[in-house]
């Protein structure tokens, strides 16, 4: 029995090998140009810094130490989110094998987290920073669980580690430590676990990891805060019962839309056995009864005190990680023979496993069918080629950190900088040791009266009495894209010194 439930966990481990690097060939084989995220990997990997702006470092810093080994390509984007994204689904596992002591049932539990969508879907089509979430919250749930069953120092340093490596992915992440705890509080066993000396080492390794960017907070909380208050605003809407219902309706739609799909494919396929979990549980089915509320609670605090009517389903990844380890420990719990599920469940995975690849496929070489382009559609690199016939410059200064990462990314041994980053600013254009050039977003249509040069560039240039050589806008059409499609650069020439 044992040597059949190792097959079934490697061939598990394989499978998924397997459907990240199909994630990797797809995303090679699909246009360089970049997603949001992605250019905003390429920009940032030129600067190690204790924090970037509204979102912690961690992922910033594994990518910049990537970069810095490898040079900046769609590959070295590409390649370490798969890796992060294969270790979130093992962690998990490992952290089911430590609830459900079955091999057999924990490979099942690691390949149902393809269920759910921010998992597998939103996780490879754009998302960085929650997929640094992810990670680090199954390495939690793997040493939270494991420090429960069998507590030694390296469960409790390995608890550290991941609470480090989640403070500083996503801020949202510090409710799942809290929750954890209140979890094991009724628990008199799992209680003494809190209050064990090993604790120590488990918050000092936390703190030595997140103190970088925690001084960096220090001085920094406004600007680090201002982005997320932004999604989450009300708007004009004004306060009161209104705008609270509001919110907790955003909250429960959001709660609803992660978790409809693992529900229905568990319900569909362990029928039964799924409704008789019901009322069954054990232990550790209470335990993650009350981590989940717990967490769900602190998020309802926060949508209260905020005033926040925007909740996103992907907000809440951490919280509900553990459902598909939730609904098979309690199935178990029920004393139920779950073979037929089982048998039914498994050719799903790889179903959902090849759909996710071809609707990241389709998203782009389709787009010109329905007319909803995405950002790999764009054609930067005709664009940075046209824009460069006459020469190839020195620096690269770009509105903002989508055209200023593409821009990276099609001239990778030329500085890229951006207004206000890396310093306060306009950059300083006398700085150039050649030719620079200014890039910001057009129109659909470019056209000579449309290549005017945003204020902000104008006036600096004005400013320090220098004159643009050439001010231009480049249209071409998507790729894959309807005829009549197109996407606009702006572009001006600049050569330090010429007034």
């Amino acid at each position: 029995m044992l040597e059949r439930a190792t097959r079934t966990i490697k061939t598990a481990g394989l499978l998924l090998a397997a459907y990240f690097v199909l994630n990797i060939v797809l995303r090679i084989a699909l246009p360089h140009s970049l997603e949001l995220d992605e250019a905003e990997q390429s920009f940032f990997s030129q600067y190690l810094l204790a924090g970037y702006g509204p979102q912690p470092p961690f992922y910033n810093w594994m990518q910049y130490a990537v970069v810095s080994v490898t040079g900046i390509s769609i590959g070295a984007l590409i390649v370490p989110k798969n890796i992060l994204l294969f270790l979130s689904y093992l962690f998990y596992g490992l952290a089911g094998r430590r609830v459900l002591k079955d091999e057999a049932l924990a490979a099942v539990a690691m390949l149902s987290l393809i269920t759910l969508p921010q998992v597998s879907y939103m996780a490879q089509q754009d998302l960085t920073h929650t997929t640094a979430l992810l990670f680090a919250s199954s390495l939690f749930l793997y040493g939270f669980f494991r420090t429960l069953d069998r507590p030694d120092i390296g469960s409790y340093l390995l608890l550290g580690l991941a609470t480090g490596i989640g403070l500083i992915s996503k801020y949202n992440f510090a409710l799942m430590p809290a929750a954890a705890l209140i979890a094991i509080l009724p628990d008199a066993e799992w209680r003494r676990r809190a209050f064990d000396w090993r604790m120590l080492a488990a918050i000092t390794v936390a703190l030595v990891i997140i103190l970088p960017h925690a001084i960096w907070l220090r001085d920094n909380l406004a600007f680090a805060s201002s982005d997320t208050l932004v999604k989450m605003a009300a708007g004009n809407e004004p306060a009161g019962i209104a705008r609270a219902g509001k919110g907790l309706i955003a909250f429960v739609v959001a709660i609803i839309a992660f978790a409809a799909l693992p529900v229905a494919i568990f319900a569909a396929t362990f029928r039964r056995d799924f409704v008789l979990m019901l009322s069954a549980g054990n232990r550790w089915t209470a335990m993650m009864e009350r981590m989940m509320l717990a967490s769900l609670a602190g998020i309802v605090l926060i949508v209260l005190f905020t005033g926040s009517t925007t909740v996103r389903e992907r907000w809440l990844d951490p919280f509900l990680l553990v459902l598909p380890i939730y609904f098979l420990a309690k199935m178990q719990a029920a004393g139920s023979d779950l073979s037929a599920g089982l048998r039914r469940l498994r050719p799903v995975l790889p179903v959902l496993m090849a759909c996710v690849l071809i609707a990241l496929g389709l998203r782009v070489v389709g787009a010109g069918t329905i007319g909803v382009y995405a950002r790999p559609n764009v054609p930067m690199a005709g664009l940075s080629r046209e824009m460069t016939r006459q020469g190839k410059p020195a620096l690269v200064i770009a509105s903002d950190t989508y055209v200023g990462g593409n821009m990276r990314l099609q001239f990778p041994d030329v500085p890229v900088v951006i207004p206000d980053f890396p310093a306060p600013g306009i950059p300083a254009f006398t700085e150039a040791k050649g030719p620079v050039l200014v890039v910001w977003r057009g129109k659909k249509t470019a056209t000579a009266a449309d290549a005017v040069m945003p204020e902000r560039f104008s006036s600096a240039l004005a400013t320090a009495g220098i004159a643009p050589q050439e001010i231009g806008s480049l249209s071409l059409p998507y790729y894959f894209g309807r005829q009549g499609d197109n996407f606009a650069l702006g572009y001006a020439w600049v050569r330090p010194g010429t007034r």
